[in-house]
């Protein structure tokens, strides 16, 4: 095999830290392999986490996110950053402000609670969300947990999803992807910049492991943005990777299992 002389496109997540490996970095991290991207990770948090849920949770300084930004972005250079768990409103506002200064599109999952229901954002940090976070995004991926967070928009039914779209992109994203996974029938998102609407549409599978798919899906997005992609194309290829990875997703420990982020390996041999 030829020794390899380029970097691949390089994408950065700033998230916490998942120890039971489903979710925050190190699924994104692992999303980011699969997609033939090089990830690069600011760690913003520290949680105990397992397939039953958050036991704790600690937020890093200020600075130490600050200083893992500036010294990945300044030497490395990033082609797309995706932000997960920032914990704070002190941490949203520095991220806000490192991401309005990056030249590279910016996919923001405004990560609320855990799929077990445990709160991974203080209360007082939505408002610097809605502010300073999502003005920056090229794409927000909100679950319906979190546009009700965010709006008060409660969703139940795909027209629902339209205003929940619209109110998000108030605060100033490019593009909304609303997830409506929560909802009967198959697992339909919309993905809108308020003008074009692109409703993309999947089986549901009768699979509990489902553990870090928000963090999955827009790790995916923000790969194929690095790699080029407009962003309808970015998010269809997202869905169709998080598709098949619930499908595999598995059993671990006594709860909640995890997708399959390498499911094409697997399938592939």
């Amino acid at each position: 095999m030829p020794i390899r002389t380029a970097a691949p496109p390089r994408v950065l997540t700033v998230a916490g830290s998942d120890s039971g490996g489903g979710a925050g970095i190190q699924a994104d991290l692992k999303t980011m392999l699969a997609h033939g991207v090089h990830g690069m990770s600011v760690l913003t948090a520290v949680t105990a986490q397992n397939s039953l849920g958050v036991q704790g949770a600690w937020e890093l300084p200020v600075e130490a996110v600050r200083a893992q930004y500036r010294s990945v972005v300044d030497d490395i250079g990033v082609q797309a950053v995706k932000t997960g768990m920032l914990a704070s409103a002190a941490l949203v506002e520095t991220v806000a402000e490192l991401l309005a200064a990056t030249d590279a599109p910016v996919v923001v999952d405004p990560v609320g609670v855990s799929k077990h229901g445990d709160a991974l954002l203080a209360a007082e940090a939505l408002d610097s969300v809605r502010k300073k976070l999502l003005s920056v995004a090229t794409v927000a991926t909100p679950n319906l947990d979190e546009v009700a967070q965010l709006t008060g928009v409660t969703v139940t039914d795909e027209s629902g999803m339209r205003r929940a779209a619209e109110e998000i992109l108030a605060f100033g994203p490019r593009w909304a992807l609303i997830k409506g996974g929560h909802l009967t029938g198959d697992a339909v998102d919309l993905l809108t910049d308020g003008s074009a609407e692109h409703w993309l549409r999947a089986p549901r599978y009768d699979n509990r492991h489902t553990h870090g798919t928000g963090c999955t899906l827009a790790s995916a997005v923000a790969s194929g943005l690095a790699l080029g992609q407009d962003v309808p194309a970015a998010v269809e290829n997202a869905k169709a990777y998080v598709t098949g990875a619930i499908r595999a997703g598995f059993p671990l420990g006594g709860g909640i299992g995890p997708v399959d982020h390498g499911w094409r390996t697997r399938l592939a041999e």
